[in-house]
């Protein structure tokens, strides 16, 4: 497994972890190949009942890697796996999620966090727009509130996103608040967790099958764009983009 993401078992639940620290867990090409290898590991492990989703550092994730970026494909092909993962995911989130991050977590079947713990879609700030992670967001959180945080790049807190439906919970202690989710997972039986899910993730199935090939179009073709550019640019720079007024 590549230094990148770290996998333990423990009674049933396999943790995988991000750590990735010097670009504070960055979904890299590098990052993005080792969680799916990670992932379709515990998709062919019969004693995987769950898996938890966590990370090293002080962020989550603080989105696509601007140095590195995955391909919009592999993007989609990571969040449509855990998605379609037979073995619910739980997030676990002990720190700061930025745009793709926030990708992840609507990805996951359940999601709990930190009460420091800070969010916010970055992207229009750089030029772009949340395309490929709306395909697990859209059909899960209150549209109104993607319609303000997509639009202004505001940062929220832990209980706005449990608000918007983000998040599931969220509290001081993050593993006192998924103690009795684990251990549901763990009293389940797989057949029961696996159908389950299905149910559950119907709609966000649909929204890939329809709107997968579109909304990786659209990424693309704005990451390549000028605006993008000078955004990125700008960000690695630590100054406004030229946009600003």
């Amino acid at each position: 497994m590549s230094e990148l993401v770290h996998t333990a078992d423990d009674r049933g639940v396999t943790t995988v972890t991000l750590d990735s620290p010097g670009n504070r867990n960055a979904l890299s090409g590098a990052l993005v190949g080792a969680l799916t290898a990670a992932l379709t590991r515990c998709g062919k492990d019969d004693d995987v009942r769950a898996v938890l989703l966590t990370h090293t550092g002080n962020t989550f994730c603080a989105g696509a890697d601007l140095r590195d970026p995955p391909h919009p494909d592999a993007l989609v092909g990571l969040l449509r796996q855990i998605v379609e993962l037979r073995k619910p995911v739980v997030a676990r989130v002990r720190g700061h999620v930025r745009a793709g991050g926030l990708g992840l977590l609507g990805a996951c079947d359940i999601a709990a966090a930190s009460a420091e713990a800070t969010f916010a879609f970055t992207e229009v700030r750089i030029g772009v727009a949340p395309a490929v992670i709306s395909l697990p967001l859209l059909p899960r959180t209150d549209p109104r509130a993607l319609a303000r945080y997509y639009l202004t790049g505001e940062r929220f807190d832990a209980a706005e996103a449990v608000r918007t439906g983000l998040l599931t919970a969220a509290g001081d202690d993050v593993d006192a608040v998924l103690a009795p989710v684990l251990d549901g997972l763990r009293r389940a039986s797989p057949q029961g967790l696996a159908e389950t899910k299905l149910l559950l993730t119907a709609s966000v199935r649909e929204t890939f099958d329809r709107d997968a090939a579109e909304l990786t179009a659209l990424s693309a073709r704005l990451f390549s764009s000028p605006q993008a550019r000078e955004g990125m640019t700008a960000f690695l720079e630590r100054r406004d983009p030229a946009w600003v007024v």
